[in-house]
């Protein structure tokens, strides 16, 4: 029997021995990597260095950026790793930070995901008070606020778990999980089944209420107003809708898989439900925000042509 007091280490029991194409997934793995920090980095950049884009909006859409970066560094560096590794282990502090991460970058996500709908409420239903309700200085204050809550309310659940005395190691996952480490509790855990239902609670009232209520008034506003405040309405809550979708979507095949028993399904698809919400949203968001918002996609036209002009100019 191994408890916490001498526990050391995991062992990530989901990885698959697959010889000489751990170097192509390890190549594939870093690209795909590569490709979220810059679009992550440069929207974010953008955003940052141009006033016009200093706007509550624009403002929610940096910060869910900066929290791509967050979530995917909370994975992948591990992931490269263990891709080369023939041996799957991690020690039990870095598992505990990488479920810090990984789940606290969840509940940033959702909760930003929830201000923004909030947001858009505003500007569609109240577009002529909308920049005395909803001001810059108001956005610093909710993005503030969301990242306080989310990483301080998982901080309690983490520190619930961490006391829990464990009988085994093997987490079969491709990386540490919360709900995974605490199967393997032998001591009580009816405080942590306690506070995770409040904690669902909570999450589920922060986020889905919000939400609910500013799509019911989208709607009805969509329904009676004009034909350019159903354009507005669409333009601008489509990429969030896809956005919250996606990302409700993966949660949900993390949540199946993690608490029912998919011996059935094939390693392959285990392997791809696991990594979902870690790697198709922050894959998704620059491009969606980046394609459909016309003043995020204007102002990286005018910065790649100046730059193309300059570059020329240097060489004249």
């Amino acid at each position: 029997m191994m408890v916490n007091s001498t526990l050391s280490y995991f062992i990530l029991g989901a990885y698959m021995h697959v010889g000489g194409l751990k170097y192509f997934y390890f190549m594939l793995t870093a690209m795909l990597y590569i490709v979220i920090v810059i679009s992550n980095t440069s929207l974010i950049v953008v955003i940052c260095m141009n006033r016009s884009l200093h706007e509550p909006m624009y403002l929610f859409l940096c910060s869910l950026f900066v929290n791509e970066l967050y979530g995917s560094t909370g994975l992948f560096p591990s992931l490269l790793l263990q891709i080369l590794s023939d041996i799957h282990t991690v020690s039990a502090s870095f598992c505990y930070l990488q479920i810090f991460c990984l789940y606290s970058y969840a509940n940033i996500e959702f909760t930003n995901l929830a201000i923004m709908s909030y947001d858009r409420y505003l500007a569609i239903c109240f577009p002529l008070q909308y920049n005395t309700l909803m001001t810059s200085n108001k956005a610093v204050i909710f993005i503030i606020v969301i990242w306080l809550y989310s990483t301080g309310k998982f901080l309690i659940t983490l520190s619930l778990n961490i006391r829990l005395k464990l009988c085994g190691n093997i987490i079969n996952s491709l990386h540490c999980s919360n709900y995974l480490v605490v199967k393997l509790a032998c001591s009580d855990s009816k405080v942590n089944n306690i506070y995770g239902l409040f904690a669902i609670f909570v999450s589920l009232s922060v986020t889905l209420l919000p939400i609910l209520f500013s799509y019911i008034k989208i709607f009805k506003v969509c329904f009676s107003g004009s034909e350019q405040t159903r354009q507005k309405a669409v333009s601008t809550c489509t990429p969030h809708l896809v956005s919250l979708l996606n990302f409700s979507f993966g949660c949900l095949f993390e949540i199946l898989q993690s608490r029912f028993d998919m011996s059935r399904v094939s390693g392959v698809l285990r392997i791809i439900l696991s990594l979902y919400f870690l790697l198709i949203q922050p894959l998704l968001n620059p491009i969606i925000y980046g394609l459909q918002m016309s003043k995020i996609r204007n102002t990286c036209k005018h910065l790649f042509c100046y730059k193309i002009l300059a570059g020329q100019r240097d060489t004249m």
